[in-house]
Parts: C-alpha cells; structure tokens; sequence
C-alpha cells in the first residue's frame, strides 16, 4: 500500500488480543497444587514484563510506565504503556517509569497512545484430572506502529496447545485532502504474518471480515506427545489404560477449548 500523506496525527487503533492455554493432565491434589505452583514460577510478573518489553521492541515502541503485580493464591498481571515516538523527559509525567525502576508503587492513570497487558490464569478442577493455564495477552497501538509485528514472539514465549487471536483496526484517518482511511496496512488474514513453521505445528480455524477489519483465528496444536501433559512422571511410569486414560482426557479438553463448546465425554 502507497504510504499515506496524512493531515495531523494517524488515528487508526489497532489491537492484537491473544488467548493462549497451556493443558496438563494432574489426576492428584499434590500433582495440581505443584503444576499452579510451576505456572506461577515460570509465568510471575517479572518473566511477563520481559516478554511485553520485548514486544515493545519488536513493534519499534517506547515504554513509558510499567505497572506489575504476582497475586495470592495465583496469577499475574502487568501493564505497559508506550508511545509511538520517544517522549522527552520534560514532557514526561511523573508517575512514569520508563520501566527503570518496576519495584516501586506506581498508578497507571494516563495513555499516551498505545498500552500493552497481560494476565494469566492458572485453573484446575479435582474431579476432571486436568489442570489449565491461561493467558491474556492486549497489544493496542495508535499510530503507524502494528502489534501484528510481534506475533511470532508471543506465539514462542508460551507453551501453547490452543491459541485464540483476534485483530481488530478501529477509527480512521484523515489524508491532507480530507478523505478518511480506515486502515493503513494490507491484511487479510492473522495468518499470514506467522511463520509457516508454527503453523504447520497447528489445526486453524480462520474467520475474516475484511470489510470490517476484524480478523479472526484459532489454533489447535496436532501433535500429541504424552510427556508433555503428565507432571513430574515420565510415559514410561504409565500403564496402556492410563495412556490412553491421559490421551482421551486432554485431548477433549483441548478441543473444548478450541470449539468453545462443552463435548459429551464418552468412554
């Protein structure tokens, strides 16, 4: 697309949202209490705030303020705010941190252009044997900036059996002769801008309304080795009658996820 000559600033919002869950199979109350323990290890708020960083990077932004926090009995959340171009000290709000110093108390109480968040949520149920991870991950940029960019480093950054993408561009923009633009980059679909590699690994479902530009995906992954669903055992420690226990149970829970829809369990 032919680089647009706008009047004043580019409005156009555009936000990348993420669901990404993780499965695991913890038939015991110790085996669930330590997978939640794992997650929150691996996926604290420190850990979070690297990956949105890097993000940062990745779409050419500048972080403003981070906000983070690990919460009791688990889970986590961060938020950064960051701006298209830098923004000079002396302009700066105080209560910004450039993420420099996250330990401290802050409030975030204003948006320059764009935000990031996260949030994780760690589940299991006592009955069904299976323990769940999810995250919730908002990219929202204002400006010539695109989340779309960061695709790729979010998808890698967690262990993902079902991802669940949504790309929406709102408002629009007005060039110097007053004509609005309702979207300022070609896209026709979420896929096309992940590595043909990760896709490969995946069973998708992909939803567009390009007259709108709200694009939709969904992504299931097709391989199943069993050893990265059981917790601190190896296959090897298993009967026939629990592997194939263990391979029934997660895979109808991953496809639950993947169609948002209850299926009627059947031995």
């Amino acid at each position: 697309m032919e680089k647009l000559k706008l009047y004043g600033f580019n409005n156009l919002t555009k936000t990348l949202s993420f669901n990404i869950y993780d499965v695991c199979y913890t038939k015991t109350e110790d085996e669930r209490k330590a997978y939640i323990t794992y997650i929150d290890e691996q996926y604290n708020s420190e850990r979070l705030t690297r990956i949105l960083t890097e993000v940062t990077k990745i779409i050419d932004a500048n972080v403003l303020n981070i906000a983070k926090q690990d919460y009791d009995p688990q889970g986590a959340s961060v938020t950064i705010l960051i701006s298209e171009e830098k923004v000079d000290e002396e302009c700066l709000d105080a209560s910004c941190n450039n993420g420099l110093d996250i330990h401290k108390q802050s409030i975030v109480g204003h948006l320059d252009k764009s935000h990031l968040t996260v949030h994780t949520y760690p589940e299991s149920h006592p009955e069904q044997d299976i323990s769940t991870f999810r995250v919730d991950i908002d990219v929202s940029t204002c400006g010539k900036i695109s989340p779309i960019k960061a695709l790729n480093h979010l998808i890698q950054s967690f262990d993902s059996d079902v991802i669940i993408m949504d790309y929406r561009i709102r408002g629009f923009t007005r060039d110097v002769n007053g004509i609005k633009h309702y979207n300022d980059h070609e896209i026709s679909s979420i896929q096309d801008h992940i590595d043909p590699e990760i896709l490969d690994k995946y069973t998708t479902i992909d939803i567009n309304l390009d007259q709108s530009n709200i694009f939709h995906t969904k992504m299931m992954l097709n391989q199943f080795v069993i050893d990265n669903y059981i917790f601190n055992k190896t296959s090897a420690e298993l009967s026939q009658d629990e592997i194939h226990d263990i391979h029934t149970k997660i895979n109808l829970e991953i496809a639950e996820i993947f169609y948002g829809m209850n299926i009627p369990y059947m031995k």
